[in-house]
């Protein structure tokens, strides 16, 4: 395993990291199978832990608590707040009043007294960011968490909460977690270049593109599920999978192409996908979501391989630099443009 500085915190964390929302009822429920992949993973030397509050509703969380009990030091603990926890109005976003009270919910189920990295996980535009970090501010001078992080900003949304915490005297965002893959590289024209400014560590998330670069969607091998859907955790439904989608052929199509690449250079597609992403200069680490122990296993033979240029230059004549072959992957757009009265106003 190898290791990399989280931005400018001096913390060192393995490249391939381990996203824990698979462990619970949105993917593995049998909560000692989920403790003894996350085990098995440290033992292997991954030592950042990535979870939310969101996942399986904190069961995430308790599984994640159950399974370091014993290591915690070993372990740079991060999670996730502001999406909704509940029915109530006050039960989401970035707000002080939510964060505080979100902090001491993940706290407990987390069982820990402290977590290493709290992070915003999408923007609040109805709160001033100014407001979210001196809610983390806080947070941090209690004792209770270490560092504060962001998920999927935009790039002008990194920018002005870097310009926030340094007018306002605020504790900054230390990283952000965009989506990366060979298939989403849009961040690599804005997104990466910003934090690399602000010298802030880069979590990719998603780094095999929601499972297309797993080696099981190939064209001889996709039509049995060409019609399957898959619900997304936040709020909304998208054909994931869907082959009369003509982004999802591309990607189909890409993926192949890719594949192809991969057995040439004597790697699984696996392989081949998180090296890629691990490979650039921005990012710290790739988080990886395995919800079994054969998928833990099998990703984690990408932690040592180094791709060859010759290799990156195949790549991107499949997938071009800085561009998404379905734009719904990016997952994250201007607020402007997400809210259709905003939209209309700019127009």
């Amino acid at each position: 395993m190898r290791y990399r500085t989280l931005g400018s915190t001096g913390v060192q964390v393995s490249t391939l990291s381990l996203g824990a929302m698979m462990f619970g009822r949105w993917g593995n429920p049998d909560h000692d199978a989920s403790i003894g992949v996350i085990r098995t993973a440290l033992d292997a030397g991954v030592n950042l832990i990535d979870t939310a509050d969101v996942y399986s509703d904190g069961e995430s969380e308790v599984i994640v608590g159950k399974a370091i009990a014993g290591r915690r030091d070993d372990v740079v603990l991060a999670t996730k707040v502001s999406s909704p926890m509940g029915p109530g109005r006050n039960e989401r976003g970035a707000s002080r009043r939510w964060i505080i009270r979100a902090c001491e919910e993940s706290l407990r189920r987390l069982g820990t007294d402290h977590i290493d990295l709290y992070q915003v996980h999408r923007p609040d535009p109805a709160t001033d960011i100014d407001e979210t970090l001196g809610a983390l501010t806080d947070l941090v001078r209690a004792g209770k968490i270490r560092y504060a992080g962001s998920s999927t900003f935009t790039p002008s949304a990194v920018v002005e909460a870097q310009w926030t915490a340094e007018r306002r005297g605020r504790e900054r965002f230390v990283c952000e977690q965009p989506p990366y893959s060979l298939l989403v590289r849009g961040v690599e024209a804005d997104v990466l270049p910003t934090c690399e400014t602000y010298r802030m560590g880069v979590l990719a998330w998603s780094p095999l593109a929601g499972g297309w670069l797993t080696g099981r969607w190939r064209r001889d091998a996709a039509q049995a599920s060409s019609h399957r859907t898959r619900t997304m955790p936040f709020g909304h439904t998208l054909a994931h999978y869907d082959l009369s989608v003509p982004a999802n052929q591309a990607k189909l199509d890409a993926a192949t192409a890719l594949a192809g690449i991969a057995d040439e250079a004597g790697l699984t597609l696996i392989q081949l996908a998180l090296a890629f992403v691990t490979t650039h200069p921005a990012v710290t680490a790739a988080i990886i979501g395995p919800r079994t122990a054969e998928h833990l296993h099998d990703q984690l033979q990408a932690a040592d391989v180094v791709l060859a240029s010759d290799v990156l230059d195949r790549i991107d004549q499949v997938v071009a630099p800085g561009t998404d072959v379905n734009p719904h992957d990016a997952s994250y757009g201007a607020a402007v443009l997400a809210d259709p009265r905003r939209r209309r106003r700019a127009a």
